[in-house]
Parts: structure tokens; C-alpha cells; sequence
């Protein structure tokens, strides 16, 4: 059981890295404002979606990440 939990634990610490890897930098400064709004007023329908989607597989992963090591250390003890 030890063992199975800490190979999850793993499978669910690289899903979140490469989930958070996978998800665009947020703009800053003021390129990102003209950009920004360019995007706003012209849409980009897909690619919002896409991250709508990134977004919600990292707050899984996360949540299931700090369940499942706490899960652990709880076992571990």
C-alpha cells in the first residue's frame, strides 16, 4: 500500500508540472495591455477554452496532490 500510494503521489506531482508548464504566461506590462485588449475585442475563442481546460486539470491535480501527501504522511507515521 506504502508503495502504491507513493507512486501516485509521483504520477501526480508530473501531471502538475507539466500541466503548469502547459498553461500560457499571463502578460504583463504594456505590451500585454495592448495585447490584451486586442484579444478581448477580436476573441480567441479556442485557445480560451484550452485554457479553461488547463485550468481546471491543475486545481484536480493540485488538490489531489496535497490530498494524496497528506494521505501519506498521515500513512508514513
Amino acid at each position: 500500500m506504502e508503495l502504491f500510494l507513493k507512486i501516485l503521489l509521483i504520477i501526480f506531482s508530473i501531471g502538475l508540472i507539466a500541466v503548469v508548464l502547459l498553461q500560457k504566461g499571463k502578460s504583463a506590462g504594456l505590451s500585454g495591455a495592448i495585447s490584451g485588449g486586442a484579444e478581448h475585442l477580436f476573441g480567441k475563442a479556442k485557445a480560451r477554452g484550452m485554457e479553461l481546460v488547463l485550468e481546471r486539470v491543475t486545481v484536480g491535480l493540485a488538490a489531489g496532490f496535497f490530498i494524496l501527501s497528506i494521505i501519506v504522511a498521515i500513512y508514513l507515521k
